[in-house]
């Protein structure tokens, strides 16, 4: 039996996606369900590894209290997740594998890209082909081949305002939240301007609220760029919560 008059840890009922039913299963009975009415899932109010109670509200003797008991993700008791806890890491890891996935497919499409532009120049009988002149022309083509894997390309989204001024991605991918910064060198963009502009879209693209990745495509077919393994190291790596890849193609090492 429960004295109210004394502190005591009620007990909390949780569906097994994490909604909370009530935090005051023992004072509050009425509140009990079997069914979670946002999801449909099942209730439970013990641990399923231990069978210990999942901690509740805290009473105390005389003070009324407001405040919403968090629904722990783990056991006090034997140390186990529970249900919610659980799928969320599944949630999490599958979200995870997507996006590295998703990085992958890009990458690749930077890698082969001059490839493409060397066949699409190939065509039979001296037929027109596209020809790329300028960083218009990368981002038109690039645009084509990513639609080959992706449904949702945000094109030239603005971001926030760095230095005093904003700026426009080249694509955006929103559900991935990779951004995808496309450059091609010329003779007034060669190693020095081009690291220092990429320098700049790091900055800029820390805050933006749809960007953990950012992937620095630099088309150099002219082979402007000197030791470009060693400028793609200087400026790729984890920049705070930002993970940037700079892949220039093709090389010129």
């Amino acid at each position: 039996m429960i004295n109210w008059e004394e502190d005591f840890y009620d007990v909390m009922q949780v569906c097994k996606n994490g909604h909370q039913i009530t935090d005051s299963y023992n004072e509050y009975p009425k509140y009990r369900k079997d069914f979670c009415s946002e999801c449909g899932e099942e209730t439970i109010f013990k641990c399923p590894n231990c069978n210990s109670d999942i901690k509740g509200r805290h009473h105390v003797s005389g003070v009324i209290s407001m405040y919403n008991t968090p629904v722990p993700k783990h056991c006090e008791n034997c140390g186990n997740k529970y249900p919610w806890a659980k799928k969320e890491e599944l949630i999490s890891n599958s979200m995870k594998e997507e996006i590295n996935s998703a990085e992958v497919l890009v990458e690749n499409i930077c890698n082969k890209f001059h490839l493409v532009v060397k066949q699409i120049r190939c065509r039979y009988n001296e037929r027109n082909s596209i020809e790329i002149n300028d960083e218009y022309d990368v981002q038109d083509l690039f645009h084509a081949l990513l639609k080959l894997h992706f449904d949702d390309i945000r094109e030239e989204e603005w971001t926030p305002s760095y230095a005093g001024s904003g700026s426009r991605v080249d694509f955006l991918l929103k559900k991935e939240k990779i951004i995808i910064e496309i450059k091609k060198t010329r003779m007034n963009l060669k190693d020095k301007h081009l690291g220092e502009q990429l320098i700049i879209d790091t900055e800029r693209y820390k805050s933006h609220p749809d960007c953990k990745t950012l992937i620095c495509f630099v088309y150099d077919p002219e082979g402007f760029i000197n030791k470009a393994r060693s400028i793609e190291n200087d400026l790729s790596g984890k920049k705070e919560d930002l993970l940037v890849k700079t892949i220039i193609v093709p090389k010129g090492y």
